[in-house]
């Protein structure tokens, strides 16, 4: 048996294969190793694995995840890992990496994560062939949930926000200025608390100031990363994450605005990852090559 996992900072969709081949989904927290430690890791997922799942029989743990950029990132979810799976062979690599298996499969092109946070790349069809780093959420991430809930957090700490949508946001959340500036400034995971916010602006897309508050956020997503890769308007933005295709229609507009077309858009790229995992479990490594 072998366990898949698709980690966002924010959640993480796994999926159980067993040896007919079989699929089982569900989800725990994200884990992404800049914002959690491994005791952290190892309790929360101890909690989410279902009842019936006998660790020991797992063979091959692969987790692709959001903020694996060195071995040393990599090592604290590993280690996590192999403490549940203790008989398993533990694979962690970036989620970038999914995100370019899920879309294009094994063909070249431009690839993009949209979820909480932002990520971008060339694929060549088998590994990463150019990448530019996002910065993550406190300099960069453009375009992504947490950008676009920072962008609106302080529109409405500053009073720009129209009134309507003040009166609707403090009777959803009951939150004061300083409640969100302690949860950004003195509490973890500011990041997820951020794009938390991106699911209320895509609620009231409707109104004028939040339909251009999103179309800016993309607008920086291309002008400050999409464009400056050699040649981007040649490719297709291919995209994978809860912020692109929520926002899809405000997306393409950006992107028509950069000379760029929308290729395929998709939420989560577990369902394609697991097809992928099932052709090696049939002896067609060959195909995937090293994972």
């Amino acid at each position: 048996m072998i366990l898949i996992a698709d980690g966002g900072s924010t959640k993480t969709h796994w999926c159980l294969v067993d040896n007919q081949l079989n699929s089982e989904y569900f989800y725990s927290e994200g884990y992404n190793p800049y914002f959690v430690d491994g005791e952290y890791v190892q309790a929360s997922l101890s909690k989410a694995l279902p009842s019936h799942i006998e660790c020991e029989l797992i063979e091959q743990v692969y987790f692709y995840g959001a903020g694996i950029h060195d071995k040393a990132k990599s090592s604290i979810l590993e280690n996590a890992f192999r403490k549940i799976f203790v008989s398993a062979k533990i694979f962690v690599d970036h989620d970038l990496l999914a995100a370019c298996r899920a879309l294009l499969g094994f063909n070249q092109g431009f690839v993009s994560i949209l979820g909480t946070g932002t990520n971008t790349c060339l694929y060549d069809g088998a590994k990463i062939s150019y990448h530019i780093d996002s910065a993550a959420y406190v300099l960069g991430d453009e375009g992504s949930g947490c950008y676009i809930g920072k962008k609106f957090l302080v529109d409405y700490i500053r009073g720009t926000l129209p009134p309507a949508i003040i009166k609707s946001f403090e009777d959803t959340y009951r939150l004061s200025k300083e409640d969100i500036l302690d949860k950004i400034y003195s509490q973890p995971l500011a990041n997820r608390f951020c794009a938390s916010f991106s699911e209320f602006v895509y609620k009231n897309l409707e109104d004028e100031h939040m339909y251009k508050l999103v179309s800016k956020s993309f607008d920086k997503f291309f002008t400050n990363l999409v464009c400056l890769y050699p040649n981007y308007e040649k490719y297709e933005l291919n995209a994978v994450g809860s912020v692109a295709y929520h926002f899809k229609s405000v997306l393409n507009s950006s992107a028509e605005k950069h000379n760029m077309k929308i290729g395929k858009i998709i939420q989560s790229p577990i369902k394609e990852l697991v097809n992928c995992h099932k052709l090696q479990m049939e002896n067609m490594d060959k195909v995937l090559g090293s994972i």
